[in-house]
């Protein structure tokens, strides 16, 4: 079994889902007392955040290089970072090391295709709605995609930071985000990325009829896949 070099931490709360998915996507096929083997760099979250925030991108992609190379460098087969936002700078990470990176709009588009799907919406940070660096990935894969409006974005944004990553999960904005859904729909989408890991912390498949697409279920399963080649 090779072994996944997981980027977490981004928060912790979605790694925890990571890493409960690989382990028992490796348990369902393989059996016993089969895991994953990994290892994780986990981030202190709100010194990303700061980053972020402040527009200090460079800064960012120098840490999560130095993860990647780190894990690299442990013996990781594989670089999982978990978490969309900060697949802004996949390609910098890609460069600089020599083991493959597993790209979670890759895992993704493939399950969109599956499903005979070629227009989605996208909910995510604002970073992941508002740059190109996740649509185009998508719409490189013939994938065209749909974001909310400005409010609509705010509100899923700040769900996302106020809440869910503290985890807290409110009634409130499970509704805000159904009625985002609807919106897009009307915008042509046939059905929606949850382009953030803590997304399905807040809704899920059987909320709404819509096609919905868990990019952390789909990318650790894509890495599980990839653990167990």
């Amino acid at each position: 079994m090779k072994i996944l070099g997981l980027i977490g931490g981004l928060s912790w709360e979605s790694s925890t889902e990571y890493y409960r998915y690989i382990n028992t996507f490796v348990k369902e096929e393989l059996g016993g007392l089969n895991s994953a083997k990994c290892l994780m760099h986990s981030f202190n979250f709100a010194e990303i955040v700061e980053m972020q925030h402040n527009g200090e991108w460079e800064k960012a992609t120098q840490a999560m290089v130095h993860a990647a190379k780190k894990l690299e460098g442990g013996g990781a087969d594989a670089i999982v970072i978990c978490t969309n936002t900060m697949h802004k700078m996949a390609e910098d990470l890609e460069k600089n090391v020599v083991i493959p990176l597993i790209h979670i709009a890759d895992a993704t588009a493939a399950k969109i295709k599956e499903q005979g799907l070629d227009a989605v919406g996208l909910l995510g940070t604002n970073f992941t709605m508002e740059q190109d660096f996740y649509k185009e990935r998508l719409k490189k894969h013939g994938i065209d995609v749909v974001v909310p409006d400005g409010e609509d974005r705010k509100i899923v944004h700040n769900v996302i930071y106020e809440e869910l990553c503290q985890g807290v999960v409110k009634e409130s904005s499970k509704k805000a985000y159904l009625e985002i859904l609807s919106r897009l729909a009307d915008k042509g989408a046939q059905g929606v990325v949850l382009g953030c890991t803590e997304i399905p912390l807040l809704i899920n498949q059987n909320d709404t009829s819509m096609p919905l697409f868990d990019t952390t279920y789909l990318h650790s399963k894509a890495a599980a896949e990839f653990a167990m080649k």
